[in-house]
């Protein structure tokens, strides 16, 4: 299996990102032209983390994600259902809790984390709505979620622009630097196909998610979402 469809079937998901875990950050970087470093940057400010609060970084993958929040004195648990790029992040980082896990069906009690954060995953999960659940479940009363996804660029004209990209210069680039460049045409398909800022704030309130909001990066490109378990 080279690459999932749109459906998402988690076990072909797994192993689309199993297969492309080794040049996965590399990947992002050329891809994204550098803009991922910012995108991340700004997930460390939304999810605000302090020392000895706990925080569930969801689609972790390698845990790159997860190394700002340590570095402010955090205990993060990178989870990914992925043992190829858990297993590539254990390597890199071994004394980080990686943990395996389905974001719909996660393996924490009720009521654990201050936080939860999830960036460009959501998207890949089969029933995202059970995972705005499951997220839910998980975070303590008062504690907060945090969702970095790619969405839709709010000008027009720049639109087109990136939707051309996407389907036609993104597969080659990645063909170029990926080790599964396939898997790229699904991330290209997958974000067409993703709905937009109001639609996901949406989701996030029909999830029990309170004071929902976001923020356009990149004309809207990129999407943080914030809500808050009352």
């Amino acid at each position: 299996m080279t690459r999932a469809s749109l459906d998402k079937q988690p076990h072909e998901v797994a192993s689309m990102f199993d297969n492309v875990a080794e040049r996965y950050d590399l990947t992002n970087d050329v891809l994204s032209l550098g803009q991922d470093r910012r995108w991340r940057k700004e997930v460390a400010r939304a999810v605000d983390a302090r020392p000895a609060q706990k925080i569930l970084d969801l689609a972790a993958g390698t845990a790159t994600s997860s190394l700002p929040f340590v570095q402010a004195g955090a205990y993060v648990v990178p989870c990914d259902f992925s043992l190829g790029m858990l297993q590539v992040g254990k390597r890199r980082n071994s004394w980080l809790p990686f943990t395996a896990g389905d974001a719909t069906r996660l393996p924490f009690k009720d009521d654990t984390f201050d936080a939860v954060t999830i960036s460009f995953g959501l998207r890949n999960v089969q029933d995202f709505d059970a995972g705005l659940r499951e997220m839910y479940r998980v975070t303590r009363p008062g504690g907060r979620v945090v969702i970095c996804e790619f969405s839709h660029p709010t000008w027009a004209p720049f639109r087109t622009v990136y939707t051309e990209y996407l389907m036609r210069a993104l597969p080659p680039v990645a063909r170029a630097v990926s080790s599964n460049p396939e898997a790229y045409v699904y991330l290209a398909e997958s974000i067409r196909a993703w709905p937009d800022q109001p639609a996901l704030a949406s989701r996030l309130r029909e999830a029990g998610w309170a004071k929902v909001a976001w923020r356009n990066l990149t004309g809207g490109v990129v999407t943080l979402h914030r809500g808050f378990k009352e």
